[in-house]
């Protein structure tokens, strides 16, 4: 599955077709997410999808289907969330962005998923609040990157920022329903954030899935 090239272009940016976490990973999908304002297409940020290669064993009960059905299926997307391996999800920031309103962003989208199923408890809603707390006080210029480091049997999510002239700070999630909501967000078909990358995603497995 890896790339030809090296680097992979998403939108102008340059994303590494592998990154080594404890295994290689491939950069399996990618996409932006943007917004129409007056007319004029607005670009945030760009998202690049990284998964172990292997990934495709445990997807094998959606051989055959085509792209448009895979991007269609919620249900496709449950699977891939929830295949035993390790993930990570890298964001390039386009147009620069407070870590508050960032935070903003991340709380509400995990709180509206957990609230709609009943799951948010205290225990979220803290877990949450530790989450937006680290993205605070910083300030995301172009070009800064934020990983989200989902490992294969662990229900943690690791966050790293990186911004230029800084030492890259580190954040554990450690709610498995933070988490998932988190996961669910980037990679959670009709109801994710970048249309562009769940595209890209089932694009991606259709093209594997039939080899």
């Amino acid at each position: 599955m890896a790339a030809a090239t090296e680097t992979v272009m998403v939108d102008e940016i340059s994303y590494p077709s592998n990154i080594t976490t404890t295994k290689p990973l491939s950069l399996l999908a990618h996409g932006i997410t943007d917004m129409e304002i007056h007319f004029l297409q607005v670009k945030f940020y760009s998202i690049g999808v990284y998964c172990e290669p292997e990934i495709v064993n445990h997807l094998q009960q959606w051989k055959g289907k085509s792209a448009k059905e895979l991007e269609d299926s919620d249900d496709f997307f449950a699977s891939l969330i929830s295949a035993p391996v390790e993930k990570l999800i890298r964001i390039v920031v386009i147009k620069e962005i407070k870590g508050s309103q960032y935070g903003t962003q991340i709380e509400t989208a995990v709180r509206d998923r957990l609230a709609a199923e009943d799951k948010y408890e205290e225990e979220e809603e803290e877990a949450l609040e530790k989450v937006v707390e680290f993205f605070q006080s910083k300030y995301f210029k172009k070009h800064s990157v934020i990983t989200f480091y989902f490992p294969a049997n662990s229900p943690t999510a690791e966050i790293v920022v990186s911004l230029e002239g800084k030492e890259d700070s580190k954040f554990v999630a450690e709610n498995a329903n933070v988490v998932e909501a988190i996961k669910r967000w980037y990679l959670g078909g009709s109801s994710a954030v970048s249309p562009s990358t769940t595209t890209s995603l089932a694009t991606t497995f259709s093209a594997e899935l039939s080899k």
